[in-house]
């Protein structure tokens, strides 16, 4: 914001699932608030909340940025993984062409899965503890990318080119290694995972060790930068 000349501060706010929807309705009154950011675990509720959602958010089922315009509506977009997409180009990884293993189906593993299909992987496949809500979502990205083969399986890297842990498990050094067997993991994979803090989770230390090329959260949350900043009309 600093950057392109706009007299702007990021504020965080800690809400809890219970005061979502006054913490929304409060921001249609905030005339000097542009919008907000959203994460976990509101990525989902925060939906019917809303007043719109672009057809990205739409079709995601997901929400992790919203505008404010001035007459007090709230708009929602959903950034995660085009900014995931955007962060790995950006380091030099071309998605196409690779198998990727993708750890999670909540509102960052949705916005994931659709970029990656959109990104043209040859096959994506889900894995979540809820296997339901797994399934769903391979649905529903096979159904916009009927050329991308989207399966359900299980936290078993062998045999894939990227493994992608988009769930919020190894955030603030919680342990992960139930996330994924380590052994299954070779060097001539890609890893990559959101969580920001710590940057080397358990998992990119372990992949780290067996010679992976790792991308870190950080890329994910850079990547988005330029697309927030456009969905906010700036």
């Amino acid at each position: 914001m600093r950057a392109a000349g706009h007299d702007f501060v990021c504020v965080p706010v800690h809400v809890g699932p219970q005061d979502l929807a006054g913490a929304i309705q409060a921001l249609r009154g905030y005339r000097n608030c542009v919008g907000s950011g959203v994460t976990i675990p509101h990525k989902i509720p925060v939906l019917p909340l809303l007043d719109e959602l672009t057809d990205r958010a739409r079709a995601i089922g997901s929400v992790n940025c919203i505008r404010r315009n001035p007459d007090g509506r709230l708009i929602g977009d959903n950034v995660d993984g085009a900014g995931f997409v955007r962060g790995a180009l950006e380091a030099g990884v071309e998605l196409a062409g690779l198998r990727v293993l993708l750890l999670g189906a909540g509102g960052a593993g949705r916005s994931l899965a659709f970029a990656l299909a959109e990104a043209g992987v040859a096959e994506l496949v889900i894995c979540n503890r809820d296997p339901a809500k797994a399934a769903g979502l391979a649905d529903a990205v096979g159904a916009a990318y009927p050329d991308v083969p989207v399966r359900t399986g299980a936290a078993d890297a062998t045999g894939f080119g990227m493994i992608i842990n988009a769930t919020s498990v190894g955030m603030a050094g919680k342990d992960d290694s139930r996330l994924l067997d380590f052994a299954t993991l070779s060097a001539d994979m890609i890893v990559a995972d959101i969580v920001m803090k710590p940057e080397r989770t358990g998992l990119l230390q372990a992949a780290e060790a067996k010679g992976c090329r790792v991308l870190f959260g950080r890329q994910m949350m850079d990547g988005q930068l330029a697309l927030m900043r456009d969905f906010l009309g700036l």
